[in-house]
């Protein structure tokens, strides 16, 4: 076969949702009687398999006339290591694009949306019958791209975590996590749910949601606490309009590549030993975050939303966050 390349084309997938149920009840007629015995609609499952399947189907199809092809599940990420001339699909839902992205250094990625009825895919400009057009200038990098600023975590022992939408830093079950947060000359121990450091690409997810919830929740508190303490609000736009209109005095939504983040804690709580001065602020290259963990067990950091790929963050560690040394490359 006379191939464009003969480089790598790394096709990275995830199990569908009937995948994951066979995988949880062994087979299909078995996660069957347990979807409907719910009252679900186990047909829904079966037609998002068969799309699945038949896009990676003509996705192989279509990238066998480029380059060399391999598959590979999203699960393996971690461990799997990726030529500098590799070109990388991914062949699912936006989480996926960013799920690979923190593994790679500099390989461009070409989002690909399996089933666009089904899925919006902000990140996903392409679809299997654009693949025969779009990869040959992939490959000989012929087609524009964005760059997207990745968050990193860099331990006191070495170990680093990248993060393409966010980073967590907190503790693993729903207590409260204790550590010293540094953010220039500003330093103070903390009790709080854990924090959150947010890229460009991850501003419309976790970060968006926290500034709304604390707006939504100041905004409708205020007037209900100063009714039962008999305190005047000031007067405001936001109280005129009354809780059912919220209004954000902070844009949730910034570039991709920009060269800063945005930390926020979660649930910051105030007592005599802990402060809620450094709840939220920039992260730049000469202002990173610095956290140290007083957590005897339980303290972790993942990042975009992959509990199983963690770093320990217990007493003793220091995590300095700050903006990765590499930037993802996601084809246009």
């Amino acid at each position: 076969m006379n191939r464009l390349t003969d480089n790598k084309i790394v096709v990275v997938t995830r199990p569908t949702r009937l995948a994951e149920l066979v995988i949880r009840f062994n087979t299909v007629s078995q996660a069957r009687f347990y979807i409907e015995h719910e009252g679900a609609d186990f047909t829904d499952y079966l037609r998002e398999d068969e799309t699945y399947h038949r896009a990676l189907n003509e996705t192989g199809a279509a990238l066998a006339q480029v380059g060399r092809v391999q598959t590979v599940d999203r699960s393996f990420l971690p461990n799997f290591v990726f030529a500098l001339e590799d070109t990388v699909v991914t062949l699912g839902q936006d989480g996926l694009v960013a799920n690979t992205l923190k593994y790679l250094n500099g390989q461009p990625v070409v989002g690909v949306n399996p089933d666009p009825e089904r899925w919006d895919g902000r990140l996903l400009a392409f679809r299997v019958s654009d693949l025969s057009k779009v990869m040959p200038e992939v490959v000989l990098r012929k087609r524009s791209t964005k760059s997207v600023t990745m968050a990193k975590a860099a331990l006191n022992n070495g170990q680093t975590l990248y993060g393409v939408n966010d980073l967590f830093i907190g503790p693993k079950t729903h207590c409260s996590a204790r550590y010293l947060i540094r953010s220039g000359e500003a330093s103070e121990t903390q009790s709080s749910s854990g924090v959150i450091v947010s890229t460009g690409m991850g501003s419309t997810g976790w970060l968006k949601s926290l500034l709304t919830g604390a707006a939504a929740i100041t905004q409708a508190a205020l007037p209900i606490l100063a009714a039962r303490t008999g305190k005047a609000l000031a007067n405001t736009e936001a109280n005129k309009k009354g809780s059912s209109n919220v209004r954000l005095n902070v844009k949730t939504e910034f570039a991709w590549d920009a060269n800063y983040l945005f930390y926020t804690v979660r649930e910051p709580f105030p007592t005599k030993t802990t402060g809620t001065s450094l709840v939220f602020g920039r992260v730049t290259p000469e202002t990173p975050l610095i956290l140290e963990s007083r957590m005897g067990e339980h303290g972790v950091i993942f990042s975009d939303g992959i509990e199983k790929d963690f770093l320990e963050f217990n007493s003793g560690t220091q995590a300095v966050i700050g903006i990765a040394d590499r930037k993802g490359v996601l084809v246009e």
